[in-house]
């Protein structure tokens, strides 16, 4: 059975475990189908994401976002140029808010697909993570993650590559997230054995009848 990526509890016994995408409000947020978080209100674990700051959160499909995850947006920074870094106009003061050049702006924070993100993981504005990187648990991302790599601590650092080039490339040709759920229940077998010369030879295979 396909499972209805509408659905916010896909398992009832769970109750901590959402669907992302069916629960989004806010229009700068984008989340593809089936990625997960091990908890409830999600948009609360994406923090100082202004809509007057213009950037946004988008996350792929089939990614796995464990508990205490957060997000921290550009709208956490403070201008750097001036000789104070206050925030005068937003407490009150006489202040003209500052030119959004004098904002140290970071850009869209992305995640791929089939990322998994540890628990405690904090990802810093503006960056990108790659399709089917794993980041550590208590991880710090300050920094862009290269597809199918494994990056821990503080700042994270790669730790290893996932796969060697061959299999990479594989998977990049696959990318099974963007087929039809048929097709993606097929592979399952696959995309969960641990065998990788037998994943491989029968993956090329496919990819070459299909």
């Amino acid at each position: 059975m396909i499972p209805d990526p509408n659905v916010v509890f896909p398992r009832p016994d769970v109750p901590d475990m959402t669907l992302v995408r069916p629960t989004i409000t806010r229009s700068n947020i984008e989340v593809g189908e089936y990625t997960y978080f091990s908890g409830r209100d999600f948009e609360s674990h994406v923090t100082h994401h202004y809509p007057f700051y213009g950037d946004k959160l988008i996350i792929g499909k089939f990614c796995q976002i464990a508990a205490g995850v957060e997000f921290i947006m550009n709208g956490a920074n403070h201008q750097m140029n001036a000789l104070s870094t206050y925030p005068f106009y937003i407490l009150g003061w006489e202040q003209e808010p500052p030119d959004m050049r004098d904002l140290p702006m970071k850009g869209n924070t992305v995640v791929g697909n089939d990322v998994w993100i540890g628990q405690n993981v904090t990802i810093l504005p503006g960056v990108s993570i790659g399709d089917g990187a794993i980041i550590g648990a208590e991880s710090v991302v300050a920094g862009d993650v290269a597809p199918y790599t494994i990056v821990a601590g503080n700042p994270a650092r790669l730790v290893r590559r996932r796969f060697d080039h061959k299999t990479q490339a594989l998977l990049e040709q696959l990318r099974w997230w963007d087929r039809p759920p048929e097709e993606i229940e097929g592979l399952i077998p696959l995309l969960s054995c641990g065998d990788l010369e037998r994943v491989h030879r029968e993956l090329s295979q496919w990819l070459q009848e299909s």
